[in-house]
């Protein structure tokens, strides 16, 4: 098809090669060999009187021109995505729709655990992929079809929805003697801690609060790297971790914990699923998202705590 003399398939190489960055990369993605995306790529410089990518060293670095047309090209396979190829009516016992979502291990744990087996359930050809939720980028650009994050941060313009929210608390070894049913400030400060650190830059967000509110640090004696291994690395020991309450109250049927309040007011998290605006009228999409939320609250009527659950 061609659109004032643009072939429109032009338009998803392009995508792919602003994206990619790498005519080697770009050719993989695209199913065709290196010297059909470099014609590509000509043909495309051609059109838009634009070198579009540029050789700088090794990389190649799209023109200020190319990274105008990025997210409106983007926009428009999205929308013909969402608007030509989802289908108007489905049925979820015989749907064979592949889901993408991004996720932490605690999400994982707490919710996607119980989502992906309802699926099986109700709608057995569904699939699912869980992602990490490293790259903001994989919802901008289409291609997850649900983040999980807390609200601090969300994207601006992308729809969203609060599914729960979440307190914190500390977790100890149930052997651990030095610690009766309470714990203050100072005790907490002086303990060895175990913690988690997320990204390239190892950042450990109650640190950041905790100075912030008080100008102290924890003493960290372990950092992982997800929040399941937090309370496995505590038992054992005189250490203690600070984690979400629901992920604690889960591992305390298992190891060997004892659970108390934390000694100061930690801010409660409030946990979204997002969606690119593409999605918002997908009806299989809008039906799985109408799930997670009727099952979060169902799990929580059956297992009530001090969490308040928002209401659909």
């Amino acid at each position: 098809m061609r659109f004032h003399h643009l072939d429109l398939n032009l338009l998803v190489a392009l995508d792919v090669l602003l994206e990619e960055q790498n005519i080697t990369q770009a050719a993989k993605r695209l199913h065709m060999t290196q010297s059909a995306t470099s014609g590509v790529l000509g043909r495309l410089r051609s059109y838009f009187d634009d070198e579009l990518l540029v050789q700088v060293g090794r990389k190649m670095q799209p023109t200020p021109y190319a990274l105008k047309l990025a997210v409106p090209i983007r926009e428009v396979l999205l929308t013909i995505r969402s608007s030509i190829t989802a289908k108007p009516v489905f049925d979820p016992p015989t749907s064979k729709r592949h889901f993408k979502i991004a996720a932490s291990d605690y999400l994982i744990s707490v919710l996607f655990s119980q989502v992906i087996q309802k699926m099986y359930e109700i709608a057995p050809g569904i699939t699912f992929e869980m992602l990490p939720p490293n790259d903001p980028g994989l919802l901008s650009r289409g291609e997850i079809d649900l983040m999980i994050m807390p609200e601090h941060y969300l994207f601006e313009g992308q729809p969203n929805q609060l599914l729960f929210e979440e307190h914190h608390v500390c977790v100890i070894w149930s052997e651990n003697d030095a610690v009766g049913n309470s714990l203050s400030l100072e005790q907490y400060i002086e303990m060895g801690h175990v913690a988690v650190a997320f990204g390239p830059n190892r950042q450990l967000a109650i640190e950041e609060w905790l100075m912030s509110q008080y100008g102290v640090n924890r003493r960290l004696e372990v950092i992982t790297h997800d929040f399941n291994t937090l309370p496995q690395l505590i038992v054992g020991t005189n250490r203690i971790a600070t984690m979400h309450e629901r992920l604690a109250n889960r591992y305390a049927k298992y190891l060997s914990l004892r659970i108390l309040p934390t000694p100061v007011k930690i801010p409660v998290m409030r946990e979204f699923m997002t969606w690119h605006r593409s999605m918002d009228g997908d009806p299989m999409h809008r039906w799985l998202r109408e799930r997670i939320l009727e099952l979060i609250q169902s799990s929580d009527r059956e297992h009530p705590s001090h969490v308040t659950i928002p209401t659909s």
